[in-house]
């Protein structure tokens, strides 16, 4: 290999070296490593906050905290499977007022347009003994945290 080779091949493999590098680095630049939302955690109180037997309403939260006495404590979304309407508490179990989707105490679907049920999420104590709800976790139906 003489020398006009040898340099050839050097610059041609610095070239792509750097392109390879720029596409890299372009496609990283295309996943940020912060998220800008919120958390989805929500420390929601005591457990002693929460009468034994009563559905709690989180407007704020959208989220409803039950409180049972033989199962413990679990927390389903206050939003509707249909279109994102908020759901209203109901002697029979929720209800959406936008298109008149009925679930059950549990978030089945009762009637309605709503596709699927109500999402149940997680809940866990935080450190300080407050029930915390991860709105951004769902849970199987029927997954409760016993106190």
């Amino acid at each position: 290999m003489n020398r006009r080779h040898f340099l050839s091949k050097l610059g041609w493999t610095s070239f792509w070296t750097a392109v390879v590098g720029m596409v890299a680095g372009l496609a990283r630049s295309m996943y940020p490593n912060v998220l800008y939302e919120p958390s989805r955690k929500y420390k929601v109180g005591y457990p002693a906050d929460f009468a034994r037997d009563v559905v709690t309403p989180l407007p704020g939260e959208k989220l409803f905290i039950y409180n049972d006495s033989k199962q413990g404590f679990y927390a389903i979304s206050g939003i509707c499977t249909h279109l994102g309407c908020v759901v209203s508490k109901t002697q029979e179990g929720f209800f959406c007022p936008c298109h008149g989707s009925r679930f059950d105490h549990s978030g089945k679907v009762k009637a309605g347009p709503a596709p699927r049920p109500l999402p149940w999420y997680r809940v866990s104590l935080a450190l300080d003994g407050q029930l915390v709800v991860d709105a951004g976790e769902e849970v199987k139906p029927g997954t409760t945290l016993p106190i």
